[in-house]
């Protein structure tokens, strides 16, 4: 960052003057000077941090309650210093933390908050803008479209030199955006809804379809927005855990015939339990066939889709409706940034936008007005971290860790192969490795126990096929092929204890 004057203090306890406001009564004294001591000392501990740790447990050694009662049972009356707050935050409340950005974090979909990111949440927590109309804060409206636009070309999606160029904009998780995709659907098939809502008429036939192994968000989404959990229909997959095409058809005919309204397939890149890859293109076309919006989850492997060799993963992913990318997995940027595309932001506008006269503002085709595209009117300035992190790796960077996190889980993969205790319940397109004890579901989750007891390592487990699975995601920046290597010898060490 330039060293300007702009960057520098308005004030830093100076006295009121022409240029420099005089203190509130609220404001305590020396409060901008505490702010820079008690932030360089911040930044260390964070630098300190993230150097070593490796050294620590990955998962939280607390008890429950343990942090809550060993916390004051009311706020206090006088203010406390920074020192004693961040003593506290050392002593009490890190104990009680799972170590998420811990390179040995193999739970779930392992992840990266990187030191960019980091920098960009606290210049936009300093700022505390709120984009709600393009006049509240240009810079928040405008540097999210270039951004999420950088991200749409390494995505491989359409742009400007297209009829339909995708519109992104950031919401917080996939379980959001994906609701917004919901909305979308019901609003390209039934505008009424919007206005008499989604059972207007005693209807309620409006049905969804996903595969059976789609994350519950789809399911929730269809519940929040009034399509009922009945009508969302799960599709049978193949036994690599894929949405079977030729069974949506049938479903989607069956229902039409019975007088349902088919009006939404949400696909799936990168199932949460195998990392599977729904066959889009032939999803696309059942759509087309019926006029049903189509949403495509790749909110953790779409990461994958930089590199490639992998662009394949999206194919026809140009003939979708909607796009789900969650920056906050795969993509070194800290939770919570969730990418949500559309090449139909006029439904999605159509679907949301509500401006009461206080929000009312001078039309101009190039004053984006982020309140206009979704549920929320606040919208935290979140693209400057994505901003940061992606001037400050490059593709090249990015490319390189995706890619070796790939050869490392095909590495694992092997070594479950070649032991003749375990098997591998899935294959392995992405980073996660889904494999099994060839024994009991309880002797597998007692191994997984038994390694996340160690504190060196935390892996998670999923059910596929009816057997419990012991599941290992790879994603951190810092993870290096030794930790995944003490996850294999910690796994096969327990099983040779069950």
């Amino acid at each position: 960052m330039s060293k300007t004057p702009d960057f520098k203090p308005v004030r830093a306890n100076a006295p009121a003057n022409a240029t420099a406001h005089a203190a509130s009564n609220a404001e305590p004294a020396g409060y901008i000077d505490d702010f820079r001591r008690a932030g360089h000392e911040t930044v260390d501990w964070i630098a300190q941090y993230l150097s070593s740790l490796g050294d620590r447990q990955v998962l939280a050694a607390t008890k429950p309650g343990q942090l809550y009662d060993a916390l004051p049972a009311s706020a206090p009356q006088q203010g406390e210093s920074f020192e004693a707050i961040l003593r506290d935050f050392d002593q009490l409340v890190m104990p009680a933390v799972t170590q998420w950005n811990h390179p040995r974090f193999f739970a779930y979909f392992a992840c990266t908050g990187t030191t960019p990111a980091v920098l960009g949440e606290m210049l936009a927590a300093a700022l505390n803008t709120n984009g709600l109309h393009w006049k509240t804060s240009p810079a928040v409206a405008e540097l999210e479209q270039k951004t999420l636009d950088w991200l749409r070309q390494w995505l491989g999606l359409p742009g400007g030199e297209s009829k339909n160029p995708w519109f992104g904009i950031v919401y917080d998780t996939a379980s959001t955006s994906s609701m917004h995709a919901i909305v979308c659907a019901r609003e390209m098939v039934d505008p009424e809804a919007r206005v008499h809502g989604a059972n207007h008429g005693n209807k309620g036939d409006l049905v969804l379809y996903t595969s059976d192994q789609a994350h519950s968000s789809i399911e929730k989404g269809a519940i929040a927005v009034g399509i009922g959990q009945k009508n969302v229909r799960k599709v049978p997959s193949d036994a690599q855990f894929r949405m079977n095409a030729d069974t949506l058809a049938a479903m989607v005919a069956e229902d039409k015939a019975a007088g349902k309204r088919p009006f939404c397939v949400v696909a799936t890149i990168g199932t949460t339990s195998s990392t599977s890859v729904d066959p889009l293109p032939q999803i696309v076309d059942v759509a087309e066939k019926y006029g049903m919006w189509v949403h495509v989850d790749c909110a953790y492997a779409g990461a994958a889709a930089v590199l490639p060799e992998h662009k394949h993963i999206l194919a026809a992913a140009e003939r979708a409706h909607s796009l789900v990318f969650n920056a906050h997995k795969w993509l070194l940027t800290p939770i919570d940034l969730s990418a949500f595309y559309t090449r139909r932001p006029d439904i999605l506008r159509q679907a949301f936008s509500l401006t009461p006269e206080y929000l009312k503002t001078t039309d101009d085709p190039r004053a984006h007005n982020l309140m206009d595209y979704g549920v929320p009117l606040g919208h935290r300035f979140r693209a400057l971290k994505l901003w940061f992190v992606l001037r400050y790796f490059g593709r090249e960077r990015i490319e390189a860790m995706v890619r070796q996190h790939i050869e490392w889980a095909q590495r694992l993969a092997a070594l479950v192969d070649a032991d003749p205790r375990f098997e591998r319940v899935a294959p392995v397109p992405f980073s996660v490795v889904c494999f099994r004890f060839k024994g009991s579901d309880d002797q597998n989750r007692l191994i997984m126990e038994k390694v996340n007891a160690s504190g060196r390592v935390f892996i998670s487990g999923t059910v596929l096929n009816g057997k419990q699975v012991i599941r290992l995601a790879i994603g951190n920046l810092h993870t290096v092929w030794e930790d995944v290597q003490e996850a294999w010898d910690l796994v096969a060490k327990a099983a040779g204890e069950v």
